[in-house]
């Protein structure tokens, strides 16, 4: 299976041991499921994670911010981006993360800001945006 995760997904992670962004990170890490990776989700990562008051409330530095990302490079399938897609989504930014998705045949693209991405043109585009509580329990009980 095969997922790609906005930022806000893998900062909730990060940010507390508890909760289902944190167990997807745990799947990732023990590849029972994979994650999708662009260059430009790959800098959007390390852009916002890297943020001072990120970094604050992580109680992370960037030398562990890197270390994070290095490993979940070293484990992520890879992902060129050569067009643009733009299903009208309200932050242009999330842009990025259906074009990762679609790109890769990502199953999943994981948000805590599913609104953002149901007011865009996401038919036919072949992965479900999910929130990560929803994608964790369809997880566990598919796979446990």
């Amino acid at each position: 299976m095969i997922i790609t995760l906005d930022t806000n997904v893998l900062f909730s992670a990060l940010y507390s041991r508890t909760g289902a962004s944190h167990r997807i990170l745990r799947l990732i890490l023990a590849e029972k499921v994979h994650l999708a990776l662009s260059p430009q989700v790959y800098f959007e990562y390390y852009d916002v994670l890297t943020r001072p008051t990120n970094l604050t409330k992580l109680k992370l530095t960037v030398d562990a911010i890197e270390s994070i990302l290095d490993l979940l490079s070293l484990l992520a399938r890879k992902y060129m981006i050569y067009y643009l897609l733009r299903p009208n989504l309200p932050d242009e930014d999330d842009n990025l993360f259906c074009e990762c998705a679609f790109a890769s045949t990502s199953d999943y693209l994981i948000t805590s800001n599913t609104k953002d991405f149901i007011k865009g043109e996401l038919q036919g585009f072949g992965f479900r945006v999910i929130t990560p509580k929803a994608f964790y329990q369809m997880w566990r009980i598919h796979h446990e």
